[in-house]
């Protein structure tokens, strides 16, 4: 079958034709590529010459690149619009996959070939070279011929449990939607979000109101719905997620990855994993983490406290289903901070033309324009260009192209997160094409939604990731944009969350939705005091997870022989967990629970959920290298300007400084991907290594509520 998936595309940026591309394609596509990606290793492995840099390493980065074509659609297709024929190609092409890496990896010849190349002396091409010889390694080029054979099993298997495990997950959670006949049932909610799940449950062909569930164990809506069985309900589906399909899986998966470890000569998985991060051990992981509860405890302990007795004075009980709920009361009673107020200065079209954009023009010099003329893959997804400074806004001549899928729909899976259809290179001579996705609930009346302030931050974050993406300026495609550890690549995307409510930015875009009024100095000031408060809730929440997460990975083949797979074991491992941590309490669920944890057991968090707290300590000090040394904005000119004349000046030296901090830190961190050693750039950067301190200070994990 002639298919547009196994030659490159014609549009600009080689962007998919979405329009041309069927379900029927996939398959033949996958074999097809497959079969080209096997002729391109043998070419390399019987090339009767020298081995040489060129006709080695560099053949094998051009290979494949008609597989990758397939695998970018495909798997990002399957993630935002999944059908059961996408399904059933899934589980059986996955495996197919895993079974075709291996066998490149565990190539003896090739690998031969790798050892005997002189690198050139570049930094990036000497690397590439080590990075490729330890990868090599670490997927079994020097195990024994069974122990091969034995690892390929296994991680065909692990493709297979980790595709099921998400199948379930998704299934579960639309069977497992919240349900309610009577909007009397929904007080607390604005319209417009009671007219969205009226309209969801229409689409269901349901009578009533429907809300789907989001990924994490507590729902947004907790926060707003009045009547405490409503947000129990929410509470509990979630918390059943996966209970019946996914925890044999997720058992099964926990004992396959604990054996491949030790086949590799690593004792957990978790060693196995972190060798390759930057916190280089678990050792370094756990205590990073255990350190913290003490703090966190007693912060989240504070917080409880408040909001008991605030719940006690309405004349209401306190559950863990009731906390997001009165920790919003006590915004508002303590900081006059409505969210339902707030969400009205954050429209998400303003926000990213205005806002999300703005900043990256500011500090990076990137344009953002509409290509409305290139089309996505489903209605709502747009295309946009990206140009660098200097270049002149020509149609297709820019820098890459960046898509935004924002809406949720009953086929895309839970979560936010950002992909490429093509990766930046060099040797390649491609350019990227990024996507944001998330799950955004569209208003019934078609107009733009109103963010809460975890979406205003996610926006942002999803972007430092395109970033990443869009800046990437490497050679090889080994190490282009977020191809980098796990607890790196969570740095760009949580610094750029910063920009969200700076003062030069957010005044820009924050303006009323119904009366263009720009967002006042009170609201702003109020998001400010707040912004502690809860931080004992979110920072239990997570590090609760990335403990089960370590617990999972963390055992050893024996242990884990001995796992019972039943829901209650299940929960019992992982009380188990947190109560030799310290953090055994019922009144704060983890973020995710095993059953729901989609990043560790089908999105390639295992042993690294952790990053995004690791991550954010290089977030947070390095933020305050951007305020302290480089990034003044207009409101911390201390000139005493008072004529407009005088003002205009003070802004141009913000934006001047903000421009060369934001230059500095894209050559050394967004456009540098996986080519630099990652300590020695953010040394670079620094002056220094990193510190916790600001960390500690931003959680307010110095000081505990009271």
């Amino acid at each position: 079958m002639a298919t547009p998936l196994l030659v490159p595309s014609q549009l600009p940026y080689q962007l998919p034709p979405f329009a041309e591309i069927r379900v029927e394609h996939y398959r033949p596509a996958f074999t097809e590529s497959l079969s080209r990606h096997n002729a391109e290793i043998a070419a390399i492995v019987d090339n009767s010459d020298s081995p040489t840099w060129v006709n080695t390493v560099e053949a094998l980065e051009r290979s494949g690149r008609d597989l990758e074509r397939v695998m970018s659609v495909f798997g990002n297709l399957s993630g935002t619009d999944i059908t059961d024929e996408m399904e059933e190609i899934a589980a059986d092409i996955y495996p197919e996959l895993s079974a075709h890496m291996d066998a490149i990896y565990q190539n003896e010849k090739l690998y031969e070939r790798l050892k005997t190349v002189e690198a050139p002396e570049d930094t990036e091409s000497q690397r590439l070279h080590d990075h490729l010889l330890r990868t090599f390694k670490r997927k079994g080029a020097e195990l024994s011929a069974d122990d091969k054979q034995r690892l390929s099993e296994i991680n065909q298997r692990l493709s297979t449990l980790s595709e099921d495990f998400g199948r379930n997950l998704m299934a579960d959670t639309l069977a497992r939607a919240v349900r309610f006949e009577d909007a009397e049932e929904l007080k607390g909610l604005p319209q417009d979000r009671i007219d969205v799940a009226a309209a969801y449950a229409k689409e269901l062909g349901e009578e009533g109101f429907v809300f789907p569930l989001e990924l994490p164990s507590v729902q947004s809506e907790q926060q707003r719905l009045a009547r405490a069985e409503a947000r129990a309900a929410l509470y509990e589906a979630a918390r059943l997620r996966g209970t019946e399909s996914n925890s044999a899986t997720l058992v099964e998966m926990a004992q396959l990855r604990a054996e491949s470890a030790r086949l590799l000569g690593f004792d957990t998985h978790a060693d196995y994993v972190i060798a390759e991060e930057t916190a280089k051990e678990a050792s370094a992981v756990n205590d990073m983490l255990r350190g913290l509860v003490p703090a966190i405890n007693a912060n989240a302990a504070g917080e409880h406290k408040i909001l008991a007795e605030e719940a006690e004075l309405n004349g209401e009980n306190f559950t863990a289903a009731d906390w997001p709920y009165w920790e919003a009361k006590v915004r508002q009673r303590d900081f006059a901070l409505d969210d339902n107020e707030l969400r009205k200065y954050f429209p998400l079209d303003a926000v990213l033309v205005d806002g999300v954009f703005a900043a990256a023009h500011r500090l990076y010099g990137i344009t953002v324009i509409p290509r409305d003329d290139l089309e996505g893959y489903a209605e709502g997804v747009r295309v946009w260009e990206v140009f660098d400074d200097g270049q002149e806004h020509k149609l297709n001549t820019g820098i890459g192209l960046f898509l935004t899928d924002y809406f949720g729909r009953p086929t895309k899976r839970g979560g936010a997160w950002m992909s490429t259809f093509m990766e930046q290179s060099h040797l390649l001579d491609t350019r990227p094409v990024v996507i944001n996705v998330m799950g955004i609930a569209r208003p019934a009346n078609g107009s733009t939604p109103l963010l809460s302030l975890d979406e205003l931050h996610t926006v942002f974050h999803e972007f430092g990731h395109a970033l990443h993406g869009l800046l990437s300026d490497v050679r090889y495609p080994t190490f282009s944009g977020t191809n980098v550890p796990r607890d790196w690549v969570e740095f760009p995307s949580q610094i750029n969350e910063n920009w969200a409510l700076d003062p030069a930015l957010v005044k820009n875009y924050a303006r009323h939705v119904d009366t263009g009024e720009v967002i006042p100095d009170e609201l702003l000031e109020a998001v400010s005091k707040a912004s502690q408060f809860g931080q004992g809730f979110a920072t239990a929440e997570y590090v609760a997870a990335s403990i089960i997460d370590l617990a999972w990975h963390s055992l050893t083949p024996e242990e884990a022989a001995k796992l019972d797979s039943t829901p209650e074991a299940i929960a019992e491992f992982e009380q188990a967990a947190l109560a030799a941590a310290g953090m055994d309490t019922d009144a704060i669920a983890p973020r995710y629970r095993s059953t729901y944890f989609q990043h560790i057991f089908a999105g390639g968090y295992s042993a690294g959920y952790y990053s995004y707290l690791w991550a954010e300590a290089l977030d947070a000090d390095g933020f305050e290298w951007f305020r302290e040394n480089h990034a003044a904005t207009p409101a911390d000119d201390t000139t005493g300007a008072t004529d407009t004349a005088a003002a205009d000046s003070a802004a141009k030296v913000s934006d001047d400084a903000a421009r060369r901090a934001g230059q500095q830190f894209r050559d050394l961190i967004l456009s540098t991907g996986a080519s630099r050693d990652f300590s020695e750039v953010y040394a670079k950067l620094r002056g220094r290594d990193k510190e916790l301190t600001p960390l500690l200070v931003r959680r307010g994990l110095n000081t505990p509520s009271v």
